[in-house]
């Protein structure tokens, strides 16, 4: 598939990419899924871990937040010495994490030289809350202002804007109330519009849309499917596509990893990147 992104000459450095986000212990979503998709797609990824899940296939039952100091501190750590070309951040559950996250970034030029992708997790696929209810100013006001690119899903668009998509009028209103917040580009991705055959995702930045559209593939087992979609944007930013091209080699990515999504425990499965081991 000449879509993919080429893996590094042996021995030779590949580009790093920096995910900011939660450890899950079953192994489906946050840095795991992260690291997954990193590596699968020939970038080298680093973290800054911001806090421990207790999870499996069927629920969270326990989070155990990082000090935000040393959340900034990794941050800090890995860009001043291996160098970031693309970050992206996943689950930041508090309003002093998503302080300390933005700081950081703002000092070391992520989210303006460096793409940021941020996905704004609110939740688990299983409902289970992962940002505190403080958070979410921070995240309208500190968090959005700051991503080159911002990935909710139709719950985390409806918790941070207050609109509910159900159509594309909806979504299209939905996009332009997150660029009003301060995102250069926002992808409303439709994936839980169960009402349509296709899964459709709305890109914009004000200028210009794209649509990004994929038959919906049967499967009930899709955990970490939100986290695979933006560490491929971010692994593609990483390789200097441009925003529409890197969210169009992301959409065809998580479909893909969905189709080779396995069942796991007694619960939902995980996404997975594992078909490209047989991808020619």
């Amino acid at each position: 598939m000449d879509w993919l992104l080429p893996p590094p000459p042996a021995g030779e450095t590949p580009q790093r990419v920096l995910t900011i986000a939660g450890s899950d212990s079953g192994g489906g979503a946050g840095i795991q899924a992260d690291l997954r998709t990193f590596a699968l797609c020939g970038v080298h990824g680093c973290v800054a871990v911001t806090a421990v899940t207790v999870q499996n296939s069927v629920g969270v039952t326990g989070v155990h937040e990082i000090p935000p100091d040393t959340v900034a501190a990794q941050i800090h750590s890995v860009t001043s010495d291996i160098g970031v070309k693309a970050a992206k951040t996943g689950m930041l559950s508090s309003a002093p994490i998503i302080e300390a996250v933005v700081d950081a970034c703002e000092a070391l030029g992520i989210g303006a030289s460096i793409p940021l992708v941020v996905d704004p997790v609110a939740a688990s696929m299983h409902g289970d809350p992962l940002l505190r209810a403080d958070a979410l100013d921070a995240v309208r006001n500190r968090l959005i202002p700051r991503a080159t690119v911002v990935t909710p899903n139709l719950d985390e668009v409806r918790l941070i804007t207050g609109i509910d998509v159900t159509d594309n009028q909806s979504q299209q209103a939905a996009a332009e109330a997150l660029l009003n917040m301060g995102a250069t580009w926002a992808l409303v991705k439709g994936g839980h519009m169960r009402s349509s055959l296709e899964s459709r995702d709305l890109l914009t930045n004000g200028q210009e849309n794209f649509e990004f559209t994929a038959k919906r593939v049967d499967t009930t087992h899709d955990h970490g499917g939100g986290d695979t979609l933006a560490a491929a944007i971010t692994s593609a930013l990483a390789h200097d596509y441009a925003m529409p091209d890197a969210v169009a080699f992301a959409k065809t990515w998580v479909t893909q990893c969905l189709t080779a999504a396995y069942p796991l425990g007694a619960g939902h499965g995980p996404v997975s990147p594992l078909w490209r081991l047989n991808a020619h």
